[in-house]
């Protein structure tokens, strides 16, 4: 099947409005897995599946974390034999009774073979071991982790046989691992040529690096995963987990700052044998599982992991640079249902401050020098509940906790170093019961996929923003992709279970448990990693149907948006012309293209055009356009004339196109109309290829000339 989309075209007046599509949602069985899901790999006893990746050769990258230590050893490895980015429709299914002493390390898959290539306290070419973290001051060892997690293979030639795998690992401190591998094409295996543990002592070294992402610029980006929500005792040497802050602080020489760990750490020049790191302060701190860069390369999804979690979505002021930007908090509205397998949210996004990297560490700094010695019982050395709730007030301008007057703060501070707290005081939805991994392919770009490892606590508890049935096996739930892509909506996927509280090993075996990890693939399927004790061995799972990609051969760009001529008055209208072009036709195939301007921030159109009879490569259409000063988006679809004349409701995009502009002398700072700054219009931030049809990537035009009714989207029962 071909990937659908849903843009509404309406007559001649040509309004866009949206229609839901249909979920599919795997079903629990005791005796065979679900339609949809293939099991492809299961993991030693105690191991969790972690460092899901794959790479441009389709390589997939795969770990066994903390294994029965006994008769395994933590794992990181790749599965050879096997492009993951162009699998069959069918893939062989790994049945439930293969046992972990079929092979030395445990590690079972039913397509290609799985290569070691490095296991927890092996010996380095560089010295010291695998998992080894080493003392910033004196080299000394702390600890020899066991907890290998992300995984990035990042090319060091032009065809992908030779890269630097880095590896994270998962412990307090962190490390990060280098290994030079090259592709052995006669033995059809890596070969390891160098080995060694990073020095991460340039940001204080790293706290629980966790699962990690891409971006599209090529930079692994690897996730804090804070796990310490009451940042008030961080210095109390009688807390239950003090003991994490006395290993940092063997590491680091000195009482740790709490503000400088819980962040998304980009890993740059990393075709470098000495990569640098970056901590993106301004993408906020909390409990990171991982970081999804769209297309754009600005707007990016955050997953908090624990209990009482948030989600977060960043976008950055400049493209490739995550740096600055602003920070924003998911509020979401339960449909009128609690069932949890089938209950679905509606998503807002609250805004909670913009900063940069440089000005946040300035308030950071404030906290240096803090230890021990300085705590005292019902006191607070850091940011306190009631600095956060004067901040909100701040923010909001409203008096949040009674006491009859409105709080004040002098900076952001809040937002950023205590951004789950402050999420939750501005009054987003903080209900989310262990969040784990965001997914997206821009090969497959209508949605983005969420794992939620567990549907209990505040998510089932009767009261707040969310409440659905629980479901101790987890669900995966799949996010609706729209304009400027911004996620809208979320939508169960994949449910886990059926769960059986007597039984040793209480999630059906042949379905989900406990997902994690994700990846979606090329085609759209998704692979799905556990980290369950209610499944014997841990699991990967591959779910979905396979799809052509919308992408297809044909393109459409806009390959230049000019002024035409400047009014006297620069509060009149300007003159504009635009110019469209297509490529890559299919000889004897008719197209359509619909051309459409919409200001940033209102969804009214402000321009449409019709482009048919489209036939020849290099084709050219050139209109002219009259606007307002202001932020604007244009774009352009391509579909084939056939395919809507036949079915426009199911027509097929074929490829799209959308640039920003400006009308006007000034500048557009987050979509906002700046007329501080002088610029140029001659060169327009040209996005094409990324499927963004009528300014949402999970739409497509489905009416013709001269339709007419109206199609409204209903919530979900």
């Amino acid at each position: 099947m071909r990937s659908k989309a849903t843009l509404i075209l309406l007559s001649i007046g040509l309004l866009l409005t949206l229609s839901a599509s249909p979920f599919v949602m795997a079903q629990g069985s005791e005796e065979t897995t679900p339609e949809l899901m293939t099991r492809i790999m299961m993991m030693p006893p105690d191991a969790e599946v972690t460092g899901m990746h794959i790479d441009a050769n389709g390589n997939f990258f795969v770990n066994a974390m903390h294994p029965d230590e006994d008769n395994y050893k933590a794992t990181i490895g790749v599965i050879n034999g096997v492009d993951w980015n162009n699998l069959a429709e069918t893939v062989p299914e790994l049945d439930a009774s293969s046992s972990a002493g079929d092979i030395w390390h445990g590690i079972r898959t039913s397509h290609g073979t799985y290569q070691v290539i490095l296991q927890s306290g092996d010996a380095l070419s560089e010295g010291g071991v695998a998992g080894g973290i080493y003392a910033a001051d004196d080299g000394n060892q702390i600890l020899v982790s066991k907890k290998p997690d992300y995984n990035a293979f990042v090319p060091l030639n032009d065809d992908g046989t030779r890269g630097y795998l880095y590896t994270a690992w998962e412990d307090r401190p962190a490390g990060i691992s280098q290994v030079e591998m090259e592709w052995d094409s006669g033995a059809s295996e890596w070969n390891v040529v160098n080995s060694k543990m990073l020095d991460l002592s340039s940001i204080n070294g790293g706290w629980v690096l966790c699962f990690g992402s891409m971006s599209p610029w090529g930079s692994p980006l690897f996730s804090e995963e804070l796990y310490f929500d009451d940042t008030e005792h961080w210095n109390d040497d009688s807390f239950r987990y003090h003991s994490d802050q006395t290993k940092l602080e063997n590491y680091l020489g000195h009482y740790p700052n709490p503000y400088d760990y819980g962040y998304i750490v980009e890993l740059e020049n990393a075709t470098s044998a000495e990569p640098d790191f970056v901590r993106h302060l301004a993408m906020g701190r909390f409990s990171h599982e991982n970081a999804e860069v769209m297309p754009d390369q600005r707007t990016v999804y955050l997953t908090d992991d624990g209990y009482d979690t948030v989600l977060f979505k960043f976008v950055a002021d400049a493209a490739g640079d995550l740096g600055a930007g602003t920070l924003y908090a998911a509020k979401v509205d339960q449909d009128m249902t609690r069932d949890s397998a089938i209950t679905g949210f509606d998503v807002e996004w609250m805004e909670m401050a913009s900063s940069s990297n440089a000005e946040i560490q300035t308030w950071i700094d404030d906290y240096d020098g803090i230890t021990t010695d300085d705590y005292v019982a019902g006191q607070n050395a850091y940011i306190s509940d009631e600095e956060i709730n004067d901040w909100a007030e701040w923010r909001l301008n409203e008096d949040l906790n009674g006491d009859g007057t409105v709080g004040s703060a002098i900076d952001d501070r809040v937002a950023f170093l205590e951004s789950r707290k402050a999420a939750a005081a501005l009054g987003a939805s903080d209900e989310w019961n262990k969040m784990e991994g965001v997914a997206f392919n821009e090969n497959a770009p209508e949605y983005l996929y969420l794992a939620m490892s567990r549907i209990e606590s505040a998510m089932s508890d009767g009261q707040g923003d969310i409440d659905v049935t629980l479901n101790s096996c987890g669900i995966v739930y799949r996010m609706t992709m729209s304009e400027g892509w911004n996620i809208n909506r979320i939508d169960p996927a994949v449910s886990g279970g059926p769960y059986t509280a007597s039984a040793e090993y209480k999630c059906d075996v042949n379905n989900l448990a406990g997902p994690d990890n994700l990846l979606v693939l090329d085609d759209g399927r998704v692979l799905i990693g556990e980290d369950t004790y209610n499944h014997e061995s841990n699991m990967v799972w591959l779910w979905g149907e396979k799809s052509v990609s919308i992408k297809g051969n044909e393109t459409i760009t806009i390959s230049a948006v000019n002024v035409a001529s400047t009014p006297t008055d620069t509060n009149a209208s300007w003159a504009y012309t635009y110019q469209a072009e297509v490529d890559q036709l299919h000889t004897g195939t008719t197209y359509t293209a619909f051309i459409s301007v919409k200001q940033i921030g209102d969804e009214a159109l402000k321009g449409f055009w019709l482009w048919n009879g489209i036939e020849n490569n290099g084709e050219q259409h050139e209109d002219s356009f009259s606007l307002q000063i202001g932020c604007y988006l244009i774009n352009a679809s391509l579909y084939e004339s056939a395919d809507l004349n036949a079915d426009a409701k199911n027509a097929t995009l074929l490829s799209s196109s959308t640039s920003d502009f400006v009308v006007g002398n000034g500048v557009c700072l987050n979509g906002v109309y700046d007329d501080g700054v002088v610029d140029s219009q001659e060169d327009p931030d040209v996005k094409t290829g990324e499927n963004t049809p009528g300014f949402g990537t999970v739409l497509s035009i489905i009416a013709a000339l001269g339709a007419a009714g109206v199609v409204s989207r209903h919530k979900r029962l």
